[in-house]
């Protein structure tokens, strides 16, 4: 117990200092957010052995070429293994089924203006059915923890995950509600293989705490961004690659107080606002939104902030640029 006590002061001591060559304030329960931001799996976007295509007819694809994927193998294996736990509000995954306070309202807010710039009477909109008509991709859905929201909004979601044994969890538990399954769709395949038939039909892609998992960052928006119609939106949400990050998430996380195994996290893969957006620029998205989140570790509840250094999240538009690329490959 004292081993912890004078870790975390160490912790403390060495984020202060940092802090103090940075433009990020720092608080004593950004120790204990990173205990908790480590300890639960993210959802994530792999493949399995075996994808199947959109249009299913139960016949299994042919696993493709590893340079043509994102995917990360080890990853799958570490998430998978905690498949069950999806749908314990109070355990591993808990800080995504709160962190729905903040990224369903953003995503429904969004799609809502953006349907009313299009001539859509404001009227229309009702508070059970405000999704209805849109169509969305939910990209590394695991167990649907934000898939189901968003149906229950009237939406038709498609929730695609790498992960056979999280798409198995999340159709076993939409069938409860019968009436909510006909708003989703989980298909075990990864973001690539669904260019070919779903190129450019989706008013709306999500990728929310995915990025941060996978090989090729580049190689993935590119290819998320090609299902995104005209005018349709993308969101993100994932970590920043800062100093603080570094010395949070993975060095006191993993190496000093051994909360989660070490290799949870890979910093390397993690990445700037800046970053994201410059990719989501060069594939004809608009950055209309970068805001910071935070994770209270007290009441286990998110919240906004201007600061960026540790989560974000990012909402962008596909504009004529993206057409004319498409025309140019």
């Amino acid at each position: 117990m004292n081993n912890i006590k004078y870790s975390n002061r160490l912790i403390i001591f060495l984020c202060n200092r940092l802090c103090r060559k940075t433009a990020y304030p720092f608080r004593e329960e950004h120790v204990d957010l990173y205990w908790r931001k480590a300890s639960f799996s993210f959802r994530h976007f792999h493949t399995t052995s075996q994808t199947q295509r959109l249009d299913l007819d139960d016949k299994p694809k042919v696993k493709r070429p590893r340079a043509q994927t994102t995917i990360d193998e080890e990853e799958i294996k570490r998430f998978s293994a905690l498949a069950q736990l999806w749908w314990d509000e109070e355990g591993e995954f808990n800080a995504l089924h709160t962190m729905n306070e903040l990224r369903v309202p953003l995503i429904v807010n969004a799609l809502i203006e953006q349907k009313q710039k299009t001539g859509a009477e404001s009227h229309r909109f009702k508070a059970h059915s405000q999704l209805e008509g849109f169509k969305i991709l939910d990209v590394g859905s695991g167990g649907g923890i934000l898939s189901e929201p968003l149906a229950r909004l009237g939406a038709f979601v498609i929730g695609v995950d790498a992960s056979e044994e999280n798409i198995k969890i999340a159709q076993a538990h939409v069938i409860r509600n019968e009436e909510l399954a006909c708003n989703i769709k989980y298909i075990c395949a990864t973001v690539e293989d669904l260019i070919e038939s779903e190129e450019r039909s989706f008013d709306c892609v999500i990728a929310s705490e995915v990025v941060e998992h996978v090989l090729d960052t580049s190689m993935f928006i590119k290819a998320c961004c090609k299902l995104v119609k005209p005018g349709g939106s993308m969101f993100l949400t994932t970590l920043n690659r800062t100093n603080l990050s570094y010395l949070l998430g993975v060095v006191a996380a993993e190496r000093l107080l051994r909360i989660v195994e070490p290799g949870t996290h890979d910093w390397n893969k993690f990445i700037s606002p800046q970053d994201l957006q410059y990719l989501l620029d060069q594939n004809g998205f608009s950055t209309r939104l970068v805001h910071g989140m935070m994770f209270n570790p007290i009441t286990k509840r998110w919240s906004w902030t201007e600061n960026t250094s540790i989560n974000y999240a990012m909402h962008a538009v596909c504009t004529d640029k993206a057409l004319q690329e498409d025309g140019q490959t």
